[in-house]
């Protein structure tokens, strides 16, 4: 297993303290208080300290109903923000990494979150990777640089890889692979995330992704019926959630039938997989597992959690993935 701890990925982002449940982050210029229930350990910081440094805090609220995106928190922290002058409600942060340069547009939702989970840069960086590694590989002969790839890429002279986005949120992933020139289709089930999604994209600079709002295992299988064949398969299934017919999800229950739609639709020659888990009772082992059996091909398979430090150096573990390429030159 294998734990990836967000080192200097981030410019913009910044995990300052955790304890007692409870977690303190700057985002750009802002810093945030928020719960955190795998912060069972003592803060570092008093809370005077917390209250001092913070720019928003999230209280909870219990038997409010929520409406619009705040429709993804099913079952989970539900609450409400207060805000320091001049806390905005809304504003932006940047990540880059090599040549990807994004831009994301966050906000304060109901539900704890702000449209942005800063541990899944690691898997922007594989996908972007990838992806690169893709394009060489549809072009092999041509021992193109970075540089030179990436400007044939933006020319349109290269052949697209097919990215599907699964349970995509604002897009994270959908603008890490569109930016490597990828055909993307982003899934999600609630419409307000996929018009938050179309935000970062254009603040992104990028464009023509391919928005869907459907239940995530009928459009699975409908696109295999069809013979369709992706390059790249991203999945972050909720522990709970609903469709936009009102179908509902249930991890343990939907993962097999999801796993095994998605095995028809994955080019097996060469095309990378991302599979991530928020779920609190799922391992990494798991998932690891998940991915050997529905995907017996699969190379390299690389397992563990997602987590970020704090500056007094504890771990924070965030979630759990499983991921392969069989990309390769």
């Amino acid at each position: 297993m294998q734990t990836i701890r967000d080192r200097s990925l981030w410019q913009e982002y910044e995990l300052i303290d955790t304890g007692g449940f409870e977690k303190l982050e700057r985002f750009g210029s802002y810093v945030l208080r928020r719960p955190e229930p795998q912060a069972i350990w003592p803060k570092k910081m008093t809370d005077i300290e917390w209250s001092s440094l913070s720019d928003a805090s999230f209280v909870r609220t219990f038997g409010k109903k929520q409406s619009g995106v705040d429709k993804l928190a099913e079952i989970g922290e539900r609450g409400e923000w207060q805000l320091k002058p001049p806390m905005p409600d809304q504003w932006f942060v940047n990540y880059e990494y090599k040549q990807l340069k994004l831009r994301f547009r966050l906000g304060m939702t109901a539900f704890k979150h702000v449209g942005l989970f800063p541990e899944q840069a690691s898997n922007w960086n594989f996908i972007y990777d990838s992806l690169l590694l893709h394009q060489h590989y549809d072009n092999q002969q041509q021992q193109e640089s970075q540089a030179h790839l990436k400007q044939n890429i933006q020319q349109g002279q290269q052949q697209q890889a097919s990215v599907l986005n699964l349970f995509a949120y604002t897009g994270g992933a959908s603008l890490a692979a569109k930016a490597c020139g990828a055909d993307v289709s982003h899934l999600d089930s609630v419409k307000q995330v996929i018009t938050w999604a179309k935000e970062n994209m254009k603040a992104s600079g990028l464009d023509n992704i391919r928005w869907v709002v459907e239940d995530a295992l009928k459009y699975v299988r409908r696109e295999a019926r069809r013979g369709k064949k992706y390059q790249g398969i991203i999945l972050d299934p909720p522990a709970y959630g609903r469709g936009p017919e009102g179908e509902k999800w249930i991890l343990e229950e939907g993962i097999l039938p999801l796993m095994e739609a998605c095995r028809e639709l994955l080019d097996p020659k060469k095309a990378f997989l991302i599979l991530n888990l928020y779920s609190m009772g799922f391992s990494s082992s798991i998932a690891h597992n998940l991915i050997r059996e529905y995907f017996p091909y699969a190379q390299d398979i690389e397992s563990g959690e997602l987590s970020i430090n704090d500056q007094a150096g504890r771990c924070l573990p965030l979630s759990v993935y499983a991921r392969f390429s069989n990309i390769e030159l």
